[in-house]
Protein backbone atom coordinates (compact mmCIF):
# COMPACT_ATOMS: atom_id res chain seq x y z
CA UNK A 1 0.00 0.00 0.00
CA UNK A 2 1.23 3.50 -0.88
CA UNK A 3 0.40 6.68 0.96
CA UNK A 4 1.15 10.02 -0.71
CA UNK A 5 2.75 12.96 1.08
CA UNK A 6 4.47 16.23 0.23
CA UNK A 7 7.55 17.96 1.62
CA UNK A 8 8.66 21.49 0.74
CA UNK A 9 11.82 23.43 1.60
CA UNK A 10 11.93 27.21 1.34
CA UNK A 11 15.39 28.53 0.45
CA UNK A 12 17.00 31.94 0.31
CA UNK A 13 20.63 32.97 -0.15
CA UNK A 14 22.55 30.37 1.88
CA UNK A 15 19.62 29.66 4.22
CA UNK A 16 16.82 27.13 4.59
CA UNK A 17 13.53 27.52 6.42
CA UNK A 18 12.83 24.56 8.69
CA UNK A 19 9.96 23.98 11.07
CA UNK A 20 10.14 22.38 14.50
CA UNK A 21 7.27 19.90 14.49
CA UNK A 22 5.21 20.53 17.61
CA UNK A 23 2.75 17.61 17.47
CA UNK A 24 1.94 14.39 15.66
CA UNK A 25 4.26 12.30 13.49
CA UNK A 26 7.82 13.61 13.79
CA UNK A 27 7.13 15.86 16.79
CA UNK A 28 10.30 17.38 18.25
CA UNK A 29 12.20 17.23 14.96
CA UNK A 30 13.17 19.96 12.49
CA UNK A 31 11.84 19.35 9.00
CA UNK A 32 10.50 20.94 5.86
CA UNK A 33 6.79 21.65 5.50
CA UNK A 34 4.28 19.18 4.11
CA UNK A 35 1.85 16.40 4.77
CA UNK A 36 -0.95 14.27 3.40
CA UNK A 37 -3.04 14.96 0.34
CA UNK A 38 -6.72 15.70 0.76
CA UNK A 39 -9.11 13.55 -1.33
CA UNK A 40 -8.97 14.63 -4.98
CA UNK A 41 -6.10 17.07 -4.36
CA UNK A 42 -3.06 17.19 -6.65
CA UNK A 43 0.40 16.76 -5.19
CA UNK A 44 1.31 20.37 -6.03
CA UNK A 45 -1.87 21.80 -4.47
CA UNK A 46 -1.30 19.71 -1.35
CA UNK A 47 2.29 20.97 -1.04
CA UNK A 48 1.19 24.61 -1.40
CA UNK A 49 -1.69 24.14 1.07
CA UNK A 50 0.47 22.40 3.66
CA UNK A 51 3.20 25.04 3.64
CA UNK A 52 0.60 27.80 4.00
CA UNK A 53 -1.11 25.97 6.89
CA UNK A 54 2.19 25.26 8.66
CA UNK A 55 4.09 28.53 8.09
CA UNK A 56 1.63 31.18 6.88
CA UNK A 57 3.30 31.78 3.51
CA UNK A 58 2.01 31.36 -0.03
CA UNK A 59 4.53 29.75 -2.38
CA UNK A 60 4.91 31.12 -5.89
CA UNK A 61 7.49 28.72 -7.32
CA UNK A 62 6.98 25.12 -6.31
CA UNK A 63 9.82 23.22 -7.99
CA UNK A 64 9.81 19.39 -7.85
CA UNK A 65 13.20 18.11 -6.74
CA UNK A 66 12.72 14.53 -5.64
CA UNK A 67 10.78 11.57 -4.39
CA UNK A 68 11.33 9.61 -1.19
CA UNK A 69 10.03 6.16 -0.39
CA UNK A 70 9.92 5.49 3.33
CA UNK A 71 9.08 2.14 4.89
CA UNK A 72 9.03 1.19 8.56
CA UNK A 73 9.87 -2.36 9.66
CA UNK A 74 6.93 -2.16 12.07
CA UNK A 75 4.57 -1.76 9.07
CA UNK A 76 6.08 -3.77 6.20
CA UNK A 77 4.56 -3.20 2.78
CA UNK A 78 3.29 0.29 3.54
CA UNK A 79 5.29 2.82 1.53
CA UNK A 80 5.17 6.52 2.32
CA UNK A 81 5.74 8.16 -1.07
CA UNK A 82 6.89 11.72 -0.40
CA UNK A 83 7.13 14.25 -3.23
CA UNK A 84 9.79 16.84 -2.42
CA UNK A 85 9.75 20.47 -3.59
CA UNK A 86 11.82 23.57 -3.12
CA UNK A 87 10.66 27.16 -3.19
CA UNK A 88 12.50 30.48 -3.31
CA UNK A 89 9.64 32.85 -4.08
CA UNK A 90 6.78 33.32 -1.66
CA UNK A 91 4.50 35.98 -0.24
CA UNK A 92 3.18 36.56 3.24
CA UNK A 93 4.78 36.59 6.64
CA UNK A 94 6.31 33.48 8.17
CA UNK A 95 4.44 32.68 11.39
CA UNK A 96 4.45 30.01 14.07
CA UNK A 97 1.41 27.75 13.87
CA UNK A 98 -0.11 25.09 16.10
CA UNK A 99 1.89 22.49 14.21
CA UNK A 100 5.23 24.12 13.37
CA UNK A 101 7.72 26.68 14.70
CA UNK A 102 9.57 28.00 11.61
CA UNK A 103 13.18 29.20 11.79
CA UNK A 104 15.83 30.10 9.22
CA UNK A 105 19.13 28.19 9.35
CA UNK A 106 22.33 28.88 7.45
CA UNK A 107 23.22 25.82 5.37
CA UNK A 108 26.27 25.15 7.56
CA UNK A 109 24.12 25.28 10.72
CA UNK A 110 21.37 22.83 9.75
CA UNK A 111 20.50 20.85 12.93
CA UNK A 112 20.84 17.35 11.42
CA UNK A 113 21.09 15.78 14.91
CA UNK A 114 17.55 17.01 15.59
CA UNK A 115 16.08 15.91 12.25
CA UNK A 116 15.05 12.57 10.77
CA UNK A 117 18.19 10.42 10.41
CA UNK A 118 17.78 10.14 6.63
CA UNK A 119 18.05 13.90 6.02
CA UNK A 120 21.85 14.01 6.26
CA UNK A 121 22.02 11.60 3.28
CA UNK A 122 20.02 13.67 0.78
CA UNK A 123 19.36 17.23 1.98
CA UNK A 124 22.89 18.44 1.04
CA UNK A 125 22.15 17.31 -2.54
CA UNK A 126 18.90 19.29 -2.58
CA UNK A 127 20.80 22.36 -1.34
CA UNK A 128 23.23 21.92 -4.26
CA UNK A 129 20.27 22.07 -6.66
CA UNK A 130 20.28 18.37 -7.49
CA UNK A 131 17.25 16.15 -8.04
CA UNK A 132 16.99 12.92 -6.09
CA UNK A 133 15.14 9.66 -5.68
CA UNK A 134 15.60 7.89 -2.36
CA UNK A 135 14.46 4.85 -0.46
CA UNK A 136 14.77 4.40 3.30
CA UNK A 137 13.85 1.51 5.59
CA UNK A 138 13.51 2.47 9.25
CA UNK A 139 13.73 0.04 12.14
CA UNK A 140 12.93 0.35 15.83
CA UNK A 141 13.63 3.77 17.30
CA UNK A 142 13.69 5.26 13.78
CA UNK A 143 17.12 3.78 13.09
CA UNK A 144 18.07 3.48 9.42
CA UNK A 145 18.36 -0.16 8.37
CA UNK A 146 18.73 0.33 4.60
CA UNK A 147 18.87 3.28 2.24
CA UNK A 148 19.64 4.38 -1.26
CA UNK A 149 20.02 7.89 -2.64
CA UNK A 150 20.24 8.48 -6.39
CA UNK A 151 20.84 11.76 -8.19
CA UNK A 152 18.50 12.16 -11.15
CA UNK A 153 18.68 14.30 -14.28
CA UNK A 154 14.89 14.30 -14.47
CA UNK A 155 12.11 13.09 -12.21
CA UNK A 156 9.53 10.55 -13.24
CA UNK A 157 6.39 10.70 -11.12
CA UNK A 158 5.38 7.23 -9.98
CA UNK A 159 1.91 8.22 -8.83
CA UNK A 160 -0.37 11.03 -9.97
Amino acid sequence: MRKLFTLCFVLREGEILLGLKKRGFGAGRWNGFGGKLDPGESIEKAAAREIEEESGIIVRDLIPVGTHEFEFSSDPGTILEVHVFRCQDYSGEIIETEEMEPRWFRFQDIPYADMWPDDIHWLPLLLEGKKIETRFLFGAGDTLLEWSVEEKDDLIRKTT
